[in-house]
């Protein structure tokens, strides 16, 4: 009897001591996979049939606490790994990021701009159509330009957040928004604006996914891609008021070309290691003097083209004296880039060509020429030289 009772003592001791070291190795396993305390005491609470048939058929101890701890890992990363339940509301953000919602802001807003400058009257249901359709196509763009890039995104640290690379959504339901997005957005530039501002939005449409999305990775010339790319939103929205393109719509993408060489290298120039490691042939890695070059004289063309504008008779004279300063200060930091070529400029120079170019926009805006206009600055001239009034 008291052999009896110390056997059964020294079983409870053993089970008691077991416990706490089983307890002691799911705690581990829970930090070392982020669970929370509350899952696992509840874990190891359980009392699985199995494990009690081990225990009486072999007494180790160390046996006992290997099957539980593999229990209980397999049932915590078992929930760890259940998928979140989709909702309209994570999926409209993550249709939002495939759009890269900012970048089609942006090019919404160089469509507006274009529509606005036409020299017809505003069709509010045409420019509606229009920024819808150029919308969408942007969006299935950018959604097959991640498609591509995915393998190539998750080795950069600006792209690895990304939907596609992180596994939000699959690969096929990707690729079948931007089949929707982008037919339905050509369809809607066809029939409900013109077949011109269609031509373009389908032009925009395969130069970005077919031509610079492969070229990134091949030539440095993917740049100037790019920025042909860039300069067709206003295009769009300057054909969708008056079905055509003239000397206007030139100057307004010709803005946007050479804008793009300034923004886009001041941005490459902080990211060169990133690019360099996902294999794209940027100029700011393959050539660096040439990207300098290259953005000092696109910041300074884009005097020139300001200039241009009241000369085809876009704006009037008072555009091109507003915006010489704001373009001037734009090439400033421009040359401090060329020269000094550090972190600190080229960081300067890509935040101000985010507000460069909505600065130009309005001014255009603003002193967009009308057929019965008149400017100060020509009145002013007139008057100081009344012989000119004659010629």
């Amino acid at each position: 009897m008291i052999r009896a009772s110390c056997l059964l003592l020294t079983s409870a001791s053993c089970l008691h001591l077991q416990k706490s070291i089983v307890h002691r190795h799911v705690m581990r396993a829970a930090a070392s996979k982020k669970l929370e305390v509350s899952g696992i005491e509840e874990i190891s609470k359980k009392k699985p049939v199995v494990l009690t048939t081990v225990t009486q058929s072999n007494p180790s101890p160390v046996v006992n606490q290997d099957v539980l701890l593999e229990v209980a890992n397999e049932e915590a990363i078992k929930n760890i790994n259940t998928p979140q339940a989709m909702t309209p509301a994570k999926l409209t953000n993550h249709y939002s990021s495939l759009a890269k919602f900012r970048l089609t802001g942006l090019v919404v807003c160089s469509a507006v701009t274009g529509y606005a400058m036409a020299p017809l009257p505003t069709n509010f249901t045409t420019l509606g159509l229009c920024l819808l359709g150029t919308a969408l196509t942007s969006a299935s763009a950018n959604t097959i330009n991640q498609f591509f890039e995915v393998p190539f995104d998750s080795q950069m640290a600006r792209t690895s957040n990304r939907v596609l690379v992180r596994g939000l959504l699959s690969p096929l339901h990707a690729v079948t928004f931007a089949a929707v997005s982008g037919t339905t957005g050509l369809i809607i530039l066809n029939y409900g604006v013109n077949g011109v501002c269609a031509s373009l939005g389908a032009l925009t449409l395969a130069l970005y996914t077919l031509v610079y999305t492969p070229m990134k990775r091949s030539s440095i010339a993917n740049t100037w891609v790019g920025s042909v790319v860039g300069a067709l939103p206003p295009l769009m929205g300057y054909a969708g008021c008056t079905g055509y393109l003239d000397a206007g719509a030139m100057v307004l993408g010709g803005v946007l070309y050479a804008w793009q060489f300034p923004h886009f290298n001041a941005l490459s120039w902080n990211l060169r290691s990133d690019y360099s490691r996902a294999g794209y042939r940027m100029m700011a890695v393959t050539n660096p003097d040439l990207c300098r070059r290259t953005t000092l004289r696109h910041t300074a063309a884009l005097i020139g083209i300001c200039s241009t504008a009241p000369l085809i008779g876009l704006t009037t004279w008072t555009f091109a004296l507003d915006s010489l300063p704001v373009n001037l200060y734009f090439l400033m930091l421009a040359w401090r880039f060329y020269r000094h070529s550090d972190s600190s400029s080229s960081r300067k120079l890509f935040r101000m060509s985010l507000a460069h170019l909505p600065i130009i926009m309005i001014l255009m805006l603003v002193h967009k020429k009308r057929e019965d206009s008149e400017d100060w600055l020509l009145k002013t001239i007139r008057g100081l030289f009344p012989a000119l009034n004659h010629s």
